[in-house]
């Protein structure tokens, strides 16, 4: 890599690693958080959340606001809102203020993740360009085990404010490098941006989201709750409508016609729901219910991440040999029966005998399942539309998440307890499965197979410049 190439990398590296690490930190932080500044179970729910409402609906029309503005501005701007946004959590007196702040670092995070790799595609040309992404993902995956382990020691041995500004190093450094990039900024002519599309989808997801939330406060037969569940619906039908007529859809629905790509992103839905699910309830009832300190239950997960960083290419490669359709099959029923193990815990808690292995079988059905997944769906689509296609498999995942974050309440009856835990524990690993099941079903071994139906439609042909992928 000449010096230029080496600089966008590691801008873009840092960038992504900002919003990476504190999707990680705030699960060891939550039980601290409820303890400081109270709301009970429906506050950590918000906490999760409010990041991914916003993230997951801005998501789709942040490559357009990047292929508008430039990729180098959106970074400036993303990483500043993320650093304002930090402060302000970090400054957070009570949980509504915290929330709010919360769901700004979603908006940069939207940002930032995309423009990101919109800088490496238009830096980086063929093999060049494959290489730079998969050091890409591999070094932001670092953040998976630097946020749990960094977040628990500011918990234990300062305070869970201080966890949140662990960010303002690379944001910092980030905008350091940028200084140094003597870069032309990329602007493409003729990109719009769908506002209304955004706007329906955040208030769509908003209001289900608070109905599943608070219904465990105020009651199903609550006007707030039943409005804005009605609301909520509406709002996403009306997204999807709009979806479906706009000239310069951030989601086109004709992608949903290819029957490895639909297929793919429902299999999706299980297993990045039952992630989100998993990585909350794991991390909290490890400090809540087996008192554990939080950077010992920052460090749980961690066999299950180092497989997946290990092992993940020796999977992506032995897909492109065999096919997916085994490994999405095998890998995520395989992470179920992991989760099952976690049926052992009791409240004589033994991490070595009753969690670690089932850490270990997870983690190894995760990484079978991951690269093969992200590649399945990827490859469905002709390449000039792959940008697009990561996106709403990036979105799917984040709002797959959300949704059974929100149901967390229902979900535990509650409360976190041991029972609560272990219901929780049933619903992730039939999640799994069913992602597995599906993945049997559906995933055809020839991508020509799915038939991309899709390619040579009119509409098609009208959509602008595709955007850079991003990886689910």
């Amino acid at each position: 890599m000449i010096r230029s190439q080496r600089l966008v990398l590691a801008i873009a590296v840092l960038a992504s690693f900002v919003a990476f690490l504190d999707g990680t930190v705030v699960n060891v932080a939550l039980p601290a958080i409820l303890r400081d500044l109270g709301g009970g179970i429906a506050t950590q729910q918000w906490v999760v959340d409010a990041y991914l409402i916003t993230l997951g609906s801005l998501i789709l029309v942040a490559g357009s606001i990047s292929d508008a503005l430039g990729r180098i501005l959106v970074l400036r701007i993303g990483l500043l809102l993320f650093g304002i946004a930090s402060i302000g959590i970090a400054a957070a007196q009570d949980p509504l203020f915290l929330i709010i702040a919360r769901g700004l670092q979603g908006v940069a995070g939207a940002l930032l993740v995309p423009s990101s790799l919109a800088l490496i595609t238009s830096t980086f040309d063929g093999k060049a360009r494959g290489r730079a992404i998969g050091m890409w993902t591999a070094l932001t995956s670092t953040a998976m085990i630097v946020g749990p382990f960094l977040g628990g020691v500011f918990v234990d041995l300062a305070s869970w404010r201080l966890a949140f500004l662990i960010n303002v190093v690379p944001i910092t450094v980030t905008f350091v490098l940028l200084a140094m990039l003597a870069h032309k900024d990329v602007r493409v002519p003729g990109v719009r941006i769908d506002v209304l599309g955004a706007v329906l989808c955040t208030l769509g997801l908003g209001g289900i989201v608070f109905a599943l939330i608070e219904q465990g406060n105020l009651g199903w037969t609550h006007p707030a709750i039943y409005l804005s569940m009605s609301l909520g619906v509406l709002a996403f039908a009306g997204f999807l409508v709009r979806q479906r007529f706009a000239q310069n859809p951030i989601m086109p629905l004709g992608l949903f016609r290819v029957r490895n790509f639909w297929t793919g992103n429902l299999a999706t839905a299980f297993i990045y729901g039952a992630l989100g699910l998993s990585s909350v309830v794991v991390g909290v009832y490890l400090q809540e219910g087996a008192h554990l300190p939080a950077t010992l239950a920052g460090l749980a997960s961690l066999p299950s991440i180092l497989l997946m960083i290990g092992l993940s290419s020796r999977f992506g490669a032995l897909s492109a040999r065999y096919g997916a359709r085994v490994f999405m099959t095998v890998g995520p029923i395989l992470a179920g029966l992991g989760t099952l193990w976690y049926l052992m815990v009791s409240r004589d808690f033994n991490y070595w005998w009753q969690v670690l292995p089932g850490v270990l079988i997870f983690g190894l059905g995760l990484t079978m399942t991951v690269a093969p997944l992200t590649s399945t769906v990827l490859g469905a689509i002709d390449h000039a539309r792959a940008g697009t296609a990561s996106a709403v498999n990036n979105a799917v995942a984040r709002v797959a998440g959300l949704v059974l974050t929100a149901m967390l309440g229902v979900i535990v009856g509650g409360q976190l307890d041991l029972d609560g835990f272990k219901r929780a524990t049933i619903v992730t690993a039939a999640l799994l499965i069913a992602g597995g099941v599906v993945s049997f079903l559906g995933i055809r071994a020839d991508p020509a197979e799915s038939d991309d139906a899709f390619a040579s439609s009119p509409r098609s042909q009208r959509r602008g410049p595709s955007r850079p992928a991003v990886s689910g």
